[in-house]
């Protein structure tokens, strides 16, 4: 694809995003921004058609320039879009929704719920409120097939991809078959674990399948927060009965990082 033209070049962000897309699949990129991805998956023949969309003119109309510098303008279609509003029905296989914040992500995902319930996955990168997500997933009938968490830049960054299970239509096992049995087969067992409220909230915050492949940048991240918390805990000790409040906070953080580096023995 772009015969003659250079490969482009993402960040490791990027590309843990674009490594999880399934081959073949139509792509709807939400949030674009100048349409590094959409480029990606072109040049490397993972998809065959993208529908990349922002909500700014700015960054979509940079994404236009940079598909037409690259040859792709037959492959990759831009549309200005709040969320997946300029999306049609069954245009899109895959999802992809990253750069911004979780609230944002989760608010997309609800606004169009039924055009993506419709996709066969949907992969995500929030950059903050990463529990919200995760939590949101849960309740709405996805199973998170696969994590990845990169550093970059001495900041960590989640991407998460996910298969709709119990919300499906009628018709999609008559479609796709094969597809129920591996969102099924994805959906991350306990190994163990008290299935609770407690154990829920610990996997919302640093991810099932992160845990459960005992991921080694993840227990880098979980290390540097134990060390956090502690010395944060120390000065607050210091301070005395006033930072009571705080302290328990804390606390409560700190327990939560052990659970989930418990994961790690």
């Amino acid at each position: 694809m772009g015969e003659g033209h250079k490969a482009v070049k993402l960040s490791k962000r990027l590309l843990a995003v674009a490594g999880m897309v399934t081959e073949g699949n139509m792509v709807c990129d939400v949030g674009c921004d100048h349409g590094f991805v959409s480029i990606y998956l072109i040049q490397k023949g993972i998809s065959a058609r993208v529908i990349a969309m922002d909500v700014n003119e700015g960054p979509l109309r940079a994404a236009g320039e940079h598909v037409g510098e690259f040859g792709l303008s037959d492959y990759i279609e831009t549309r200005l879009s709040d969320g997946v509003a300029a999306l049609g029905t069954g245009e899109a296989d895959t999802l992809i929704c990253g750069g911004m914040g979780g609230r944002l992500i989760k608010r997309i995902m609800e606004e169009g719920k039924e055009k993506i319930r419709q996709m066969r996955e949907v992969i995500l990168q929030p950059q903050s409120e990463i529990a919200t997500v995760r939590e949101y997933l849960r309740k709405e009938g996805y199973a998170v097939a696969d994590e990845k968490m990169v550093l970059e830049e001495g900041k960590y960054y989640p991407v998460i991809k996910a298969l709709p299970v119990f919300s499906v239509q009628e018709d999609w096992e008559k479609k796709d078959g094969g597809r129920r049995e591996e969102a099924d087969s994805a959906e991350p067992e306990q190994g163990g674990e008290p299935e609770d409220a407690g154990w829920r909230k610990i996997e919302d915050k640093y991810g099932p399948v992160l845990l459960k492949k005992k991921d080694p940048v993840l227990e880098d991240y979980l290390r540097r927060e134990y060390s956090l918390c502690m010395q944060i805990m120390e000065n607050l000790r210091e301070n005395g009965r006033e930072t009571e409040g705080r302290q328990e906070e804390i606390a409560d953080r700190i327990r939560g990082v052990e659970a989930a580096l418990s994961c790690y023995r």
